[in-house]
């Protein structure tokens, strides 16, 4: 019988390695394992049958194999063409699997302006924005010279495997902001970082958080000529953006593609704990099992593995995501190679950002958390009914409770943001930094009300 490719699936592609560690869990934000054997999101939030399927990242993978399918036995530098065979399921592959993202090898990791121990973001001598001398079209070429120098490839070796993915130059200092996916296997073996010059560094693990698949790596002795990434205001970025996304895809350093922004505030999911074959190191395998919950930004330029932790950016060559994964529709062979097919995600970079800095400062991050147990559910806003997330259990004490939000309410809203379901608001509170204040849209009883909650954390 002929198979019909179904609805895309987000799942990481095989080729980058999970991250070690998962998250930890607490109380009243993740609520166990459901009874029917579905998975959970991050915040407790259960997912129902018609919830989205797992998301993952995309990138270059090393051993241990996240969900997403890479071409199996491809080398760094070599690039395979071959056809794969396509099945009902789509699937969502991650440019390199963090935790769950990315399977096999390296993965990438987000890229963020951070400040650590001693160091300090940097504005100025960073990347200078680039200035677009017609209105109407956008001048690639510029922008590509202008921001290639602050774009990264990252080769992790450990025994006889290897991978690859990208990062971003974070301060002259040396940081590099990248997908945890892409460099989790380095814990216990090396890592190269490959310049736009073509000089190569040995760099060191600083920080991995798997809960948002970012990580911080640094150059051991870096260069006194760094040119760091100019971050960009994510809040300015609307659909239809005109996009760039520079990166080390199947090995192609350097390589740009360009898009526009597709849409924002997408939820990307990612759980698994199957196996994935790295498509740099044939026939080994390796297991993811973080659960990653992204509130991205989906673009239609090209991503494919390796462009893991890459960089996003806008028409002035600023940085507004860090590509992470892509939506791919493909055989459910862990042998297939998955690739682009216009869908792709990126992590916004204002959470690049922040995590990246904590990463810097202590070598972890810090998770928000609202305090409520959730799953897809359906409210009322002016008399018509809406999709949102129906809270299922209050944590006592926590941020929701002190709000005033109720088991059975059902959250339709944050920040004037559509909350279309659990993972929608799991991936919005994570997308924010402890301490923050939200606004709730809250159906309760056939009314609407708002209320504030400050996220603390975890």
């Amino acid at each position: 019988m002929s198979e019909r490719p179904g609805s895309p699936s987000f799942e990481p592609p095989a080729g980058s390695s999970p991250s070690s560690g998962q998250p930890g869990q607490t109380p009243g934000d993740q609520p166990a394992q459901a009874s029917q054997g579905r998975p959970q999101d991050p915040y407790g939030q259960s997912q129902q049958p018609h919830a989205q399927p797992p998301q993952a990242p995309y990138a270059q993978p090393w051993q241990p194999a996240p969900q997403w399918q890479p071409a199996p036995g491809q080398d760094p530098g070599q690039v395979q063409t071959r056809r794969k065979p396509r099945s009902g399921s789509g699937r969502l592959v991650a440019l390199v699997l963090v935790g769950a993202l990315l399977g096999g090898g390296v993965g990438s990791a987000a890229t963020l302006a951070v400040t650590g121990t001693g160091s300090q973001i940097v504005q100025s001598g960073t990347t200078t924005p680039v200035v677009q001398g017609n209105g109407t079209a956008v001048d690639w070429a510029t922008v590509a010279k202008a921001v290639e120098p602050a774009v990264v490839s990252i080769t992790v070796t450990s025994g006889s495997s290897s991978s690859e993915g990208s990062g971003v130059i974070l301060d002259t200092q040396g940081h590099i902001a990248t997908n945890n996916h892409v460099v989790s296997g380095g814990q216990n073996g090396q890592i190269q970082v490959t310049l736009n010059n073509n000089t190569i560094y040995d760099a060191t693990i600083v920080g991995t958080d798997a809960g948002t698949d970012l990580a911080v790596i640094k150059l051991t002795a870096p260069p006194s000529d760094l040119t760091p990434i100019a971050f960009g205001d994510v809040s300015t970025v609307a659909v239809g953006d005109p996009v760039m996304a520079i990166g080390n895809p199947l090995g192609l350093s350097g390589s740009v593609t360009t898009g526009i922004v597709s849409a924002l505030h997408r939820p990307v999911r990612s759980s698994t704990s199957d196996q994935q074959q790295s498509p740099f190191a044939q026939g080994q395998n390796q297991t993811a099992d973080t659960t990653v919950v992204t509130d991205a930004i989906q673009t239609s330029a090209a991503i494919n593995p390796g462009n893991s932790g890459g960089a996003l950016v806008n028409a002035s060559g600023q940085l507004i995501g860090l590509t992470s994964s892509i939506a791919t529709l493909g055989s459910s062979s862990s042998s297939s190679q998955s690739g682009n097919i216009g869908i792709g995600f990126a992590i916004r970079a204002d959470q690049v950002q922040s995590v990246t800095q904590e990463l810097i400062s202590k070598g972890s991050a810090t998770t928000p958390l609202l305090g409520v147990t959730t799953a897809d559910g359906i409210g009322t806003v002016n008399g018509q009914q809406v999709v949102g997330a129906e809270v299922k259990s209050v944590s006592s004490g926590s941020p929701a409770e002190k709000g005033g939000i109720k088991q059975g309410d059902v959250i339709t809203a944050m920040d004037g943001v559509p909350i279309t379901g659990s993972v929608s608001l799991a991936a919005r509170i994570r997308s924010q930094k402890v301490g923050d204040t939200v606004t709730l849209d809250v159906s309760r009883n056939g009314s609407t009300q708002q209320v504030k909650a400050t996220l603390v954390g975890k």
